[in-house]
């Protein structure tokens, strides 16, 4: 055991894990409290060796890796947790940033608690929070979805009245399917998507859902794609709150449906009478706002 894994991981006595942030992109985005742990750890555990192995060159550093992917995850962390348990030092990698967000590695941390083992995390780069913050859309209330749904009702229930700004892993295959829904129900709904974020052709487009399902459906996107949207009804509530006829509105809304009929279907003939946004006053009926 070296001074520098007792410096950092304890008093090297008993195994642990250690949960590694990796880079996203650029391989100078990695902590150098990881890069200490990759260094001194007994194991590196990893999606694909392979791919580790690029930024373990590219930093010099020589280790022990096995494998550890969604179809081994059962057997490997079983294996894993009685080498801890030996005493090893184990660290858990991804391919690309925080093992777990949509990664393996909860199998083995619930294993690892479960066993009393301790478990650390080194943060660092994350996809998600890089594109929330690069996104212009509000911060102080969000939700990570990890990859939508490909079937088009599961988007629908996912994204349609979200009352957060929502941040979602896509395909680039689906990207252009993905953005003519959102703007077929709300065209100025605001938008970012973060494509290859930190790489060489990193770009980051916003704009309201019709004007990028236009721009997709003409350009198919390449590489890893973060879809950042914003909270249903955003890019008009604040105007439809100002609409002189608001109020009676919305209270007309709530007669209908104390009448019997349906949310959406109200708010949508009341929309229609008074100018005002259906999506709007259907999220206020169904809030309970004022």
């Amino acid at each position: 055991m070296t001074q520098a894994r007792a410096a950092n991981f304890g008093d090297g006595a008993d195994g642990r894990l250690l949960v590694c942030a990796t880079p996203i992109g650029n391989l100078e985005d990695v902590t150098l409290r990881v890069l200490t742990a990759l260094r001194e750890v007994d194991i590196v555990a990893c999606e694909d060796t392979r791919h580790t192995k690029v930024l373990l060159d590219r930093h010099g550093i020589a280790a022990s890796l096995v494998s550890f992917h969604e179809h081994n995850e059962r057997a490997r962390a079983e294996d894993l947790v009685a080498r801890m348990r030996a005493g090893a030092v184990v660290a858990l990698v991804s391919d690309a940033g925080m093992p777990l967000i949509s990664d393996p590695g909860f199998q083995l941390v619930r294993a690892c608690i479960e066993a009393e083992l301790p478990v650390e995390v080194l943060p660092g780069p994350s996809a998600v929070l890089s594109a929330l913050v690069a996104c212009g859309l509000p911060a102080e209330r969000w939700r990570f979805v990890g990859f939508l749904p490909r079937k088009r009702a599961e988007r629908e229930r996912l994204l349609g009245h979200a009352e957060e700004t929502l941040v979602a892993f896509e395909s680039p295959r689906r990207l252009a399917a993905t953005l003519a829904q959102l703007a077929e129900r709300d065209p100025e709904r605001p938008l970012a998507v973060c494509r290859e974020l930190t790489k060489l052709h990193e770009e980051v487009r916003r704009g309201a859902a019709a004007e990028l399902a236009e721009h997709y459906a003409e350009r198919p996107p390449r590489g890893e794609v973060v879809l950042v949207v914003g909270a249903a009804g955003s890019a008009h509530a604040a105007s439809d709150r100002a609409h002189p006829r608001h109020a009676q509105a919305v209270a007309a809304v709530r007669e209908l449906a104390a009448a019997g009929a349906r949310p959406r279907a109200a708010a949508t003939v009341v929309a229609k009478l008074t100018g005002c946004s259906a999506n709007e006053l259907y999220r206020e009926l169904t809030s309970g706002g004022q």
